[in-house]
């Protein structure tokens, strides 16, 4: 029996949710953006100060901004142009030199910015290059590190709603009478490769690429140091199964050693 659609009008209806998202944010009179050659290095000894007041009535563009260095408030104001220029990428138009400059921050300043930003405005600006990249190098490290951290944030959501700690791996079961979507076949925990056929090719794609690639680099380190994440749980059930296993071997082992006296 055929489920009913979980997007009934898809995907014209997707497409026009979608870019009703990718509404440019509009200026008002005299509101630009900063010039390609702009003072990076100023920016990045500047910080955002607390508690700046918003205008009203306010522009698009200086909503969008006024939210941005809210949330950044204490970091260098080169944070909050980052922050802002991905904003205005995410967007169907944008100002003709904003893809440049994004890029030029990142070349000269990448290494102040991973000091500087928070892991999410990290992940916001290592998948801005899957459109926005100048090399094929670079646009392939975004949209792999987009579909995966997109597809995490989803399934981790979810996960919260079962109530089980992010660190605590679920318990060992049988699962055989259960499919996965589309008939894909069950992954297997003790000769399953899917989660190093997913991590190795983004890891070493990151190795060689020296703009877009030291942002996935430190991102795929600290998701492999975070104690609460997919990849966490399932080297622990991974580790459980093997013991289980070990455990049962020793058991029979002695059992035969028995039966021998």
């Amino acid at each position: 029996m055929t489920a009913e659609p979980v997007y009934p009008d898809a995907p014209d209806d997707l497409i026009a949710t979608w870019n009703v998202r990718r509404r440019p944010l509009a200026f008002a009179e005299g509101e630009v953006l900063p010039p390609l050659d702009c003072d990076l290095a100023a920016l990045a000894a500047a910080r955002i100060p607390a508690d700046e007041a918003l205008a009203r009535p306010a522009s698009a563009h200086a909503t969008k901004r006024h939210e941005i260095r809210s949330e950044l408030a204490g970091h260098s104001e080169l944070a909050g142009l980052n922050g802002l220029l991905i904003a205005h990428l995410r967007k169907r138009r944008f100002p003709r030199h904003t893809p440049r400059l994004f890029r030029r921050i990142w070349t000269e300043q990448g290494a102040v910015l991973l000091q500087d930003l928070p892991p999410r405005w990290l992940i916001s600006s290592v998948i801005t290059f899957g459109d926005h990249g100048q090399t094929e190098e670079q646009r392939r490290i975004g949209l792999s590190m987009n579909v995966m951290f997109s597809l995490m944030k989803l399934y981790e959501f979810e996960r919260l709603y079962s109530g089980q700690p992010a660190d605590r791996a679920f318990g060992l079961r049988r699962t055989r009478e259960n499919r996965l979507p589309l008939d894909m076949p069950n992954f297997s925990l003790l000769s399953g490769g899917l989660d190093v056929n997913l991590l190795a090719p983004l890891w070493q794609m990151a190795q060689e690429e020296p703009v877009a690639g030291p942002i996935a680099l430190h991102l795929l380190n600290a998701l492999n140091e975070d104690p609460g994440n997919l990849f966490r749980r399932i080297g622990q059930m991974r580790g459980a199964l093997t013991e289980r296993r070990r455990n049962r071997r020793a058991r029979a082992g002695g059992a035969k050693a028995e039966a021998a006296e």
